[in-house]
């Protein structure tokens, strides 16, 4: 956590319906606020614009791991840790940071949305380093003192898919499942269960492995196809009601053609990550795709990366990821045959986020400078409309992947109702929208004409 109550990191036991917390470390000293503190000093808002660091660190260095681990944060080889109080400010201000931090780091916060020095690069990657290095000393630790095979992990900073995928790789658990709401939202759910198996003592069902009770977790609202022909109708909109197999073929065929589809289906996902319901979809083999996605339909910073939404039975012919990842929690990397080894050298040579700019894989809208991805395996029984979405994009190719992103566009939360996402294709360069069984194209659109959104209206916005 950034902090509970007074916990920030804790772990404990699960047996049945009973759960037993072993060891806690307190508020002030935090992992999670220690990277929220680099999260506003390189100029992105605490408590949303971590994961905008986890993004940018790829394109850095670590040239400021040890002073970082020599004067803020004193890590111990089972994970446990103290921070130096005398650079931060929230155990009783207002602020992240202080004077001295800014000391330390050779001068003030970065301005939002100025361009990034290398320093800022750097520091990036430094605190992502890390924080991995402290997650992997906690694993150590805890698979040590319990003897436990499997690990769940919750807590903001468990929505670090990088620190969870260095787990994971290491091969310290057998199975590692990271809560799909690891935030506020999820330890509300979790306190709701405890006190329902633990103080009720009502008997719990474990699902299959992997996605366990929570599914796929789609567990929010869901419109009908008369709720949704509402909105559209009411809203004056051309759209073409179809079937189930002609709403998957012409999808699957305008993502292969290069366009990009708002993908509003069934319930909505709880978490942060789109999982297929509420998703902007596009083509993960096109080389201009990501900067496309990036700058003109999500209007948010050009290294921001995409994830994958692939076949679970096809991940290992394109990820190294020996497990599935159904929440998109686990950043894993590209499998070698998948890249580019005659621009291998092209990668190394160039500095910053100019390798924003070289192709690394077969895959290049998808893939992250580090050669990684946050990937999400797609199972039948969990989504089967976006699963058969994604099967007939492979008929069509031979790609078993889509690039999925939430859909939302900068400063705004991932849309809900059928009249949000309406409104938001209409105001970005998205070519096609798929609301339930309706299919709508700009084309076909009789609002053309509506303003849209601007990189200016969206400064500053996270």
């Amino acid at each position: 956590d950034g902090v509970g109550e007074w916990a920030t990191t804790s772990y404990g036991v699960g047996n049945g319906t009973e759960m037993k917390i072993q060891a806690e470390i307190h508020f002030p000293h935090s992992l999670g606020l220690l990277y929220s503190a680099f999260t506003h000093y390189l100029g992105f808002r605490v408590n949303s614009g971590e994961y905008k660091l986890m993004g940018l660190a790829p394109y850095g260095k670590p040239a400021y791991v040890d002073l970082i681990l020599k004067n803020l944060i004193d890590l111990k080889e089972d994970g446990s840790y103290r921070l130096n109080s005398e650079y931060f400010n929230f155990s009783g201000g207002l602020e992240m940071i202080n004077q001295k931090f800014e000391d330390l780091f050779g001068g003030p916060p970065h301005i939002p949305d100025k361009p990034y020095a290398q320093k800022q690069l750097d520091l990036a990657r430094s605190i992502q380093d890390v924080t991995d290095l402290a997650m992997l000393r906690m694993a150590r630790h805890v698979r040590k003192v319990t003897g436990e095979e499997n690990l769940c992990l919750a807590g903001g900073v468990a929505l670090n898919c990088v620190s969870n995928g260095k787990i994971l790789a290491e091969g310290i658990f057998k199975k590692v499942w990271p809560q799909p709401a690891a935030s506020d939202a999820g330890g509300a759910l979790g306190a709701a269960l405890y006190v329902y198996h633990q103080h009720f003592k009502k008997p719990r069902t474990v699902g299959k492995w992997p996605s366990g009770i929570q599914g796929s977790s789609l567990l929010g609202p869901a419109f009908s196809d008369e709720q949704i022909e509402k909105v559209l109708m009411d809203s004056k909109a051309s759209f073409k009601k179809m079937s189930r197999e002609e709403l998957i073929q012409a999808s699957a065929k305008a993502i292969a053609d290069e366009k990009v589809v708002g993908w509003f289906q069934g319930r909505m996902e709880f978490g942060p990550r789109a999982l297929g319901a509420r998703s902007i979809l596009g083509d993960p083999r096109s080389t201009k795709m990501q900067s496309v996605m990036n700058l003109k339909i999500k209007f948010r910073e050009s290294f921001r990366p995409f994830a994958p939404s692939i076949l679970a039975e096809k991940v290992s012919e394109y990820f190294d990821l020996p497990t599935d990842s159904p929440y998109m929690m686990i950043v894993a990397p590209v499998s070698e045959k998948r890249r580019l080894p005659e621009n291998e050298q092209k990668n190394q040579e160039a500095h910053g986020l100019d390798k924003l700019y070289v192709q690394r894989s077969e895959i290049p809208a998808v893939t992250h400078v580090d050669y990684s991805a946050r990937v999400q395996t797609v199972r039948r029984e969990d989504n089967p409309l976006y699963y058969d979405l994604i099967k007939a994009f492979e008929v069509m190719t031979g790609c078993p992947l889509l690039i999925n992103t939430s859909f939302n566009v900068r400063g705004e939360p991932i849309v809900c109702h059928p009249k949000e996402a309406y409104q938001c294709f209409l105001k970005t360069k998205m070519d096609v929208l798929v609301l339930g069984s309706y299919y709508l194209t700009k084309v076909s659109s009789d609002h053309e004409d509506q303003v849209q959104y601007t990189a200016v209206e969206l400064a500053g916005a996270d």
